[in-house]
């Protein structure tokens, strides 16, 4: 079985990437979704089940996110480790 998949850059926030099913449209998504993808810029198209594992992201958690949300957001490393640490004296410093 194959699914193609579709992955947008956005426009405003840099490394910020929406990956989409391809039958689907940017219209699909949630206006706050669409809201940080601004003009969204097609970035690849590909087959995920072809792909034994993805760059930047996990072809399991990518695959549950598309089934279950219709869509899955890969942000830059940096953001998500802040995020991941938020409220920690560690995160409180690097934001200072």
């Amino acid at each position: 079985m194959s699914m193609l998949v579709t992955v947008y850059r956005s426009s405003v926030k840099e490394g910020l990437y929406v990956y989409m099913p391809s039958e689907q449209s940017l219209d699909a998504l949630p206006e706050s979704v669409k809201k940080q993808l601004g003009d969204a810029e097609l970035a690849l198209e590909f087959d995920i089940e072809q792909r034994e594992s993805l760059p930047n992201a996990e072809k399991s958690v990518v695959l549950e996110k598309l089934e279950s949300q219709g869509f899955y957001i890969q942000m830059p490393r940096d953001i998500e480790a802040l995020l991941a640490g938020v409220g920690n004296d560690t995160t409180k410093k690097q934001l200072e």
